[in-house]
């Protein structure tokens, strides 16, 4: 039977781990750090038998303990670090995708917990999705979330903050916690600490840094691995030379597909390849290196994120809440229970962004059951590549696994909250292709994720075709998603997008309009609707469009935001002042409510009060190119042209698509008589200003160039 030999291959498994253990203490007071390596697959290190060389992590291993058998219970990096920190599963936390969702702002966390014992608490963390933002900040006194320089919304590449960079910050902030003293040369420990180190690097597009990028040339993913162990090599010794001790955990947050089940990343399936994840935990002092532990622990104990709240709480001498559902694996005795540990894991993304069928399942033991109309379960143990549905061959044991599952009571996830544009470019920017679909009563097999991979493929490839300006190309391939799932709102607002950024606005509008007639009414779509419609000129049914859609307490920015557009179009500047003013109320760290502001001032002759808000609005957003540009209008008609032109050119730099501010630049300093300066910007202009919207403009710089 199925069941049975599940049974008898934990028993073997747990009987091999007694071959050596580690004892992890109870130290009250000692501190914590907890490293989190994106998008890391167990099998990618050395010491899981991967081909990554990662001597680092593989020391820390046989200095503590090694799981093999952990689990996350999230895909996306958000909702699954949030599980992390919190001890909770995503339906008890509520955070089910990188986008929508906030922690809640009175959540108990490890950092919370930790502050309220008497630590002193920072977070340095390499990539957006981790952003304080998500509320993830709470409890700690530094919260580090600088990513560097950061390009424009419209292009799909964004720097990464190195793994390098991130444990620089966090080796600087160990260092502060201590002092030495001048007679002794010792250092005197300060108060415990608790460090949250986030480090980014394996997460797509991959490019490992030298000498890896040669090492790892046909396997950059590998690469990106080997490069991280790298540079948490020296945070880790000084973790080891320390006065105090600290318990170290590293783990992933979720692995990488690599193509497995055909999928390229992570986010819509929950093989084994992305949701089993590495865990290492280690006790770490400057007695580290004496302890008679040469091998370390191999534990094949099913651990869960959950479970490392309890962990880093009971290590530290602190008390465990008793409602957190996970166990700590601190004591030997638990990483050799034979009792059963199941874990809940899900898969929103394809729900949430595309209306597909949502993905949620549990591991019982070795047995792992998936919830989808297309049932799947597995026996780990026999088939830990999930080769072998074995959904349907043994009723009784489905039946359990499925029982096990309704246990959790897990809800499907509730209405998310809208992103700002900037925030969801930065995600695109970041490989997450995101959207909007409404939840269903009913989902059916045409529904199933592994009958559709092949159409998130699709959109992935289409964004990078516009991406590399390969319009054409972007353009046939969301309308052949379009003629296969009719229902699929991101490929009728990509489409769309595309084809009002390259001038054809009759074809944007006609694109939109036909997905409201196949029945896709989902808010983005209506709004993006709107809002061309006001762009275009007809402000009249932009407004009756949008204004039902702003009467729920709870409408979204985007909507606000196009309905105060709509509305300043229509002249109706007082209703558009209070639109915004709404939407500033109860988004006050997003820069485009300021902007729009800012503008209705400039339109009603107001230079002071204009000012104002966009010198706010660049200090809550400075990358924001368009707060930048209408700044430089404001010290045009103030006089300041030096002022006006510098503005300017911090516009294009930020995103060389401001036609406005590249075609103010430009006219501004010919005026001025520098042609030779301005040339570059005027041809610039003349080169990719789209004929559709700047035609006029377009004639004015090929007469000022011809005059040249």
């Amino acid at each position: 039977m199925v069941g049975a030999v599940g049974v008898a291959a934990v028993a073997f498994w747990l009987l091999r781990g007694r071959s050596a253990q580690t004892d992890l203490h109870r130290i009250p007071g000692q501190s914590v750090l907890l490293i989190t390596i994106d998008t890391l697959r167990a099998d990618a290190l050395s010491v899981y038998g991967g081909p990554a060389s990662t001597p680092a992590l593989d020391r820390l291993a046989n200095e503590g303990v090694r799981f093999d058998f952990a689990h996350a219970h999230a895909v996306l990096t958000l909702p699954s670090h949030v599980s992390i920190l919190t001890g909770e599963y995503p339906f008890q936390h509520g955070v089910r995708e990188n986008s929508g969702y906030r922690v809640a702002p009175n959540a108990r966390t490890a950092a919370t917990l930790f502050k309220d014992a008497g630590y002193d608490t920072a977070a340095f963390v390499g990539a957006f999705p981790v952003h304080s933002r998500y509320g993830l900040n709470a409890g700690f006194d530094v919260y580090d979330d600088r990513f560097g320089e950061t390009r424009a919304p419209t292009e799909f590449v964004m720097p990464e903050r190195p793994a390098t960079e991130v444990v620089r910050l966090a080796r600087a902030w160990i260092s502060s916690r201590g002092s030495r003293s001048p007679a002794t040369s010792n250092q005197q420990p300060g108060r415990p600490w608790f460090m949250w180190v986030h480090v980014f690097d394996p997460h797509a597009p991959y490019r490992p840094p030298p000498p890896f990028d040669t090492q790892y040339a046909s396997r950059p993913y590998y690469g990106e691995v080997a490069a991280t162990d790298a540079a948490l090599a020296p945070l880790l010794d000084d973790v080891r030379g320390a006065s105090r001790p600290a318990l170290v955990i590293v783990t992933g947050d979720h692995g990488e597909a690599l193509g497995d089940h055909g999928e390229e990343s992570h986010g819509l399936f929950a093989y084994e390849s992305t949701l089993r994840i590495p865990l290492i935990i280690a006790e770490l002092a400057s007695t580290s290196s004496s302890r008679d532990t040469p091998t370390g622990e191999l534990s094949h104990v099913a651990a869960r994120h959950v479970d490392l709240l309890p962990t880093m709480l009971e290590a530290a001498g602190q008390m465990v809440p008793a409602d957190l559902p996970g166990r700590s694996l601190l004591s030997a005795g638990e990483r050799r229970s034979n009792a059963p540990r199941t874990s809940y894991f899900e898969a929103m993304a394809g729900m949430l962004n595309r209306g597909w069928a949502p993905l949620s399942g549990v591991i019982v033991e070795r047995g792992k059951y998936i919830d989808l109309p297309i049932a799947e379960r597995y026996d780990l143990a026999a088939d830990p590549d999930e080769k072998r549905n074995l959904s349907g061959q043994s009723p009784d044991r489905d039946r359990t696994l499925a029982a096990a599952l309704r246990e959790y009571r897990a809800p499907l996830p509730g209405q998310r909250r809208a992103e700002t544009p900037e925030a969801l470019a930065e995600l695109r920017a970041l490989g997450y292709v995101s959207g909007s679909a409404a939840a269903r009563t009913k989902y059916t097999e045409a529904d199933d994720p592994k009958r559709l991979i092949d159409l998130d493929a699709a959109i992935h490839t289409a964004v990078e075709a516009f991406g590399a300006r390969r319009i054409a190309d972007a353009v046939q391939i969301y309308e052949r998603v379009i003629a296969r799932r009719p229902d699929m709102a991101i490929a009728y607002r990509h489409l769309a997008f595309v084809q009002w950024e390259r001038g054809d606005v009759s074809a944007a509008l006609k694109t939109l309009q036909r997905a409201v007639a196949a029945g896709v009414t989902e808010t983005s779509v209506v709004t993006q609707l709107g809002e061309y419609l006001a762009e275009t000129g007809e402000p009249g049914k932009a407004i009756e469009m949008l204004q039902p859609l702003a009467k729920d307490p709870n409408a979204d920015a985007d909507t606000l935001n196009a309905l105060g557009i709509a509305l300043a179009r229509g002249g109706r500047r007082d209703e558009a002042r209070r639109v915004f003013e709404r939407v500033l109320a109860v988004n006050p760290d997003s820069s485009i409510p300021l902007e729009n502001l800012g503008v209705l001032a400039l339109e009603r002759g107001d230079i002071a009060a204009a000012r104002g808000h966009l010198e706010r609005a660049v200090n809550v957003d400075p990358r924001s190119s368009r707060a930048h540009a209408d700044l430089g209008v404001v010290a045009l008609k103030s006089g300041d042209r030096q002022a006006a032109v510098a503005a300017w050119q911090e516009a294009v730099r930020l995103d060389p698509t401001n036609y406005d501010a590249l075609y103010n630049l430009g006219t501004t300093i010919a005026r001025g008589g520098d042609m030779n300066t301005a040339r570059p910007y005027l041809e610039q202009f003349l080169r990719t200003a789209p004929p559709a919207f700047y035609a006029k403009d377009l004639r004015e710089i090929e007469n000022i160039l011809r005059r040249d």
